[in-house]
């Protein structure tokens, strides 16, 4: 009973509180100019971080510093889902033969091919399986800037260390449209901006990346229009990363490049370091290259995928479009695996050739 009378009473305390409308006021209210209302985009306005999220935060320079970085392989079960384990397997490789960063979900990895929900997972999975062990990179670009700020902020939240940014594809933008949109999701954290015009249709030129430098998390650039290029921004004290596995060794040490984002390095890391950390070496350069030139000869990652599988690392499992190499090119990676010497290959299966058969194909995942 003293429950109800209490509660009765908050009822009476709170109609007390709202005043009866006075006729005067309502005729002001009337009369005045009508205001048009406040737009609800807000420009440059993110997310706040948990705690937890900005205690883990990772600085600009940490970013900056890494070397060689791998655009990592997702591979997949005959349903065409993750295959975690391969993956984990995989990752694994690359912080034992020394990577120091991962893109997650990018071209090579297949992002392209992965739902959202598909991708920020596999950011958050290897965040928190490898976080403290390698650096994460998610590849949260889009050519829709709405896009790219939703899976930046959710990139974020479940611990990515730095995002990798396009430029929007198919539906190009002006050059100032290219600055906007990098503008709105720089402010969430550390960024690399990704220069691939062969994909994309579109070269991000210099003045832009110089417009957009202004911005504390610019970590710095993947180019992949050449070396050239390169070193302009390495003059300009900007930090670049070769995007181009044949031009990477010359990209580091004659032009200025901190290091590279690699493909090849999903296969020879080892080999990879190397050639970024331990200074000139063109013999070495010239060993990889035939390597290099194969996985090449189709568009990424279709040369990858088909070696990986017949390292025998991951199944043979390929998310359409994609289609392996075909039977003459798989016997010659063969032979260029036994060239260069299976020790310097990941996995520990002996290298074979694939049929036709073997290979398993995913429309519906």
């Amino acid at each position: 009973m003293a429950t109800l009378q209490s509660y009765n009473v908050c009822l009476r305390e709170s109609a007390l509180q709202f005043s009866r409308p006075n006729c005067g006021d309502y005729q002001k209210r009337r009369n005045a100019k009508l205001r048009s209302p406040q737009a609800v985009a807000i420009p440059n306005f993110h997310l706040p971080m948990r705690s937890l999220e900005v205690k883990n935060r990772t600085s600009v320079e940490d970013i900056k510093s890494l070397r060689l970085i791998t655009a990592i392989k997702t591979p997949y079960l005959p349903d065409g889902r993750f295959d975690l384990e391969a993956y984990d397997d995989l990752v694994n490789m690359q912080i034992e033969n020394g990577a120091e960063g991962v893109i997650v979900g990018g071209t090579t990895g297949e992002g392209q091919l992965m739902s959202w929900d598909e991708h920020i997972m596999l950011i958050g999975h290897t965040v928190n399986c490898f976080g403290g062990s390698v650096k994460v990179i998610g590849n949260t670009g889009s050519n829709s800037t709405r896009e790219a700020i939703h899976a930046t902020e959710q990139g974020f939240a479940v611990g990515m260390h730095a995002a990798l940014h396009i430029n929007p594809y198919y539906g190009k933008t002006s050059l100032k449209g290219l600055v906007s949109h990098f503008n709105s999701v720089l402010p969430m954290g550390p960024a690399i901006i990704y220069n691939v015009p062969s994909r994309t249709g579109q070269d991000i030129p210099p003045h832009v990346i110089y417009a957009v430098a202004q911005s504390s998390n610019l970590a710095g650039i993947k180019e992949c229009v050449g070396n050239n290029r390169i070193q302009e921004y390495t003059n300009n004290r900007l930090v670049v990363w070769s995007g181009n596995d044949d031009q990477c060794h010359d990209a580091r040490w004659l032009h200025g490049a901190t290091g590279v984002i690699s493909v090849a390095s999903n296969l020879i890391p080892g080999l990879m370091r190397e050639l970024i950390f331990g200074g000139m070496n063109p013999l070495l350069n010239s060993k990889v290259m035939p390597l290099i030139e194969w996985l090449f000869y189709e568009p990424n990652p279709i040369g990858l995928n088909t070696a990986l599988a017949q390292l025998g690392v991951v199944r043979p499992v390929f998310r359409l479009p994609y289609v392996p190499l075909p039977l003459a090119k798989r016997v010659e990676f063969v032979n260029l695996v036994k060239e260069i010497g299976r020790e310097y290959f990941v996995g520990k299966k002996d290298v074979r050739v694939l049929d036709d058969d073997d290979f398993i194909f995913v429309g519906r995942y």
